[in-house]
């Protein structure tokens, strides 16, 4: 193993990986920015860029836009109130009414601290613990890989929407839209409907765009506020204020980042939860060990740090189910799972035995990132922010575009378009009805492997349902399914009342 991890660290140090990682993260920092657009998005939009890419490059240039975005977040949530994403809205509670008090610029940098630390923590659990979870796993059978599958969709599909029904039937859709085309076992088509596009399967990437991209795009269309646009302006004359980070203020707020970087990073670890989970689990724990928890919400500065370090802890940690099991722990790592495979990379336990000298090097990667962005950042911020105030009749046709090329690059082809904009349109539709986009995406992903692996076990058992609990590793999976479901269930119950 240690073998695995020099070749890894010898292969990672080539400049196209560290051009396009500072690339990445320069492009996910001004993604983050713009309130409404997500590094997520940002990494669908640029996902058929790196198909020219090799993986390593790939993977650490999309991971680089996934860690830059969480940051950016905190530019508009801090400068002008306006969450860049929806883990920043945690970091607007302390940190907008810091910048009204002159602190704006001293607030950022305090930030990007406790980002790039957060980052860094989740980077190397993610270096330790991937590769041990994927040992365990390795010699999991069809049953297994059925309980775990089905595990990972019932997660996502709870935690993705109050509403418990709403996320089964969107997974369930998502398990639905996998099963086109042409049946791997008989060969029989499903659902083509005598399109001949359809016999190999929707496209993933055109699938991609639509969910994430195009509710997005379409909700950017009103999203204007002009007293927000006069109110930003004074905020950047206070963000120029001389008012340095001192070592004292570091050492004021280093335990605080220490603790949200372990609750992001085990938050980032369950597949689902996300970055907005954490940052307010992480400002919840500050305030309530703080000793002047009053401070909270008027400009305490933990809370930012507490918000920041958490988020961004979720970055790496949610790639560790990913890369160990094949679940993603996170929106953008759904969408890293599409590029895996688009890479020719099945994530799951054999991953690291197929590849392992590629998989330590875009971990040795993600670490390094966080350093990058720490200098970027440091640099940039100030210049960044003016990135906020572009217009969105300006920016909505540009988004359009970069879509529309993506979702033809897919397979050159105007049927590429054709899904992206009708799955688009659906999605928005699904969005305005409450319903979650994530169980879709993972439901269209994980959906084959779920199938695959049922008919295996039946086929291994004879056509018996008893080989999925007469298995501990199966039974436990299955167990912690229906635990989960009845815990929603409840919980969602006692919300209504």
């Amino acid at each position: 193993m240690f073998d695995v991890f020099i070749d890894g660290l010898i292969q990672f140090f080539a400049w196209e990986t560290f051009l396009f990682m500072n690339i990445g993260i320069l492009i996910g920092i001004i993604f983050g920015a713009i309130p409404g657009l997500t590094g997520n998005l940002g990494i669908i939009i640029f996902l058929p860029f790196s198909f020219s890419m090799d993986p390593q490059t790939s993977i650490i240039f999309l991971m680089a836009i996934f860690i830059g975005g969480e940051f950016g977040g905190s530019i508009s949530s801090i400068l002008i109130g306006i969450p860049g994403t929806n883990a920043a809205v945690a970091t607007m509670l302390d940190g907008y009414p810091l910048t009204q008090q002159g602190h704006g610029k001293k607030t950022l940098i305090t930030a990007l601290l406790a980002s790039a630390v957060g980052g860094t923590i989740s980077g190397i659990l993610l270096l330790v613990a991937a590769p041990t979870i994927a040992n365990f796993t390795v010699n999991f059978g069809p049953p297994e890989y059925f309980a775990l599958t089905l595990f990972g969709i019932s997660v996502v599909a709870g935690i993705s929407g109050r509403n418990l029904a709403a996320g089964i039937i969107s997974g369930s859709i998502g398990v639905l839209l996998s099963l086109v085309g042409m049946d791997t076992v008989s060969g029989s088509q499903r659902f083509t409907f005598g399109v001949t596009e359809l016999m190999s399967g929707l496209p993933l990437l055109p699938l991609l765009i639509g969910v994430f991209a195009v509710p997005s795009i379409i909700e950017q269309l009103d999203a204007t506020n002009s007293s927000k646009k006069e109110e930003s302006k004074k905020v950047l004359i206070n963000s120029k204020s001389k008012d340095p980070l001192t070592k004292k203020d570091v050492k004021k707020v280093t335990p605080t980042i220490l603790q949200g970087s372990f609750i992001g990073s085990f938050i980032g670890a369950i597949p689902g939860a996300g970055a907005s989970i954490a940052a307010f689990m992480s400002y919840d724990q500050a305030k309530r060990s703080s000793k002047t928890p009053q401070k909270f919400g008027k400009g305490e500065i933990k809370g930012v740090v507490a918000s920041e370090s958490a988020n961004n802890a979720v970055t790496a940690a949610s790639l560790i189910p990913l890369l160990s099991l094949g679940i993603p722990g996170s929106p953008s790592a759904a969408v890293l799972l599409g590029a895996f495979m688009v890479q020719g990379m099945e994530p799951g336990p054999t991953l690291f035995e197929n590849q392992g000298v590629i998989l330590y090097a875009i971990m040795i990667g993600i670490i390094v990132t966080s350093f990058f962005m720490f200098i970027q950042g440091r640099i940039l911020s100030k210049y960044l922010v003016k990135v906020t105030n572009v217009p969105y009749q300006v920016m909505v046709p540009l988004l359009v575009l970069m879509c529309t090329a993506g979702a033809f690059a897919a397979n050159n082809s105007v049927f590429g378009m054709q899904v992206f904009i009708i799955v688009g349109i659906v999605a928005f539709i699904l969005k305005k009805l409450n319903f979650p986009l994530v169980p879709i995406v993972l439901g269209f992903v994980l959906g084959p492997l779920l199938e695959f692996n049922l008919r295996r076990s039946l086929v291994m058992s004879q056509g018996s349902w008893d080989i999925f609990i007469t298995r501990p590793i199966s039974l436990a999976f299955i167990a912690m399914t229906t635990i989960f479901l009845i815990y929603t269930l409840k919980k969602n119950k006692e919300q209504e009342n």
